[in-house]
């Protein structure tokens, strides 16, 4: 990730994905869209498959957040090293 500094405050972009063969849109700063895309190589996986598996995981919550949170709250628990589930 080579973010700077100035762009670390830059407002939510809106992009599409498809997820299980839906359309949607989310809105997330310019860092969170390069954690994503940097967890979804890691994992060796499309951006839209790593979506919809934190898709899932978010639906299954108690209260579910909408899914532009569930991701900066999952890329969250990703740097603390605690998401085996979405491996």
């Amino acid at each position: 990730m080579d973010i700077e500094k100035a762009e670390i405050f830059h407002p939510p972009v809106k992009r599409s994905i498809t997820i299980a063969g839906h359309q949607t849109s989310i809105s997330l700063e310019p860092l969170f869209w390069d954690m994503l895309k940097a967890a979804s190589d890691r994992r060796d996986l499309p951006v839209n498959a790593l979506v919809a598996r934190i898709d899932v995981a978010r639906i299954a919550a108690a209260e579910p957040p909408g899914l532009a949170t569930a991701i900066r709250l999952w890329l969250a628990n990703d740097l603390l090293g605690k998401n085996a589930q979405a491996d």
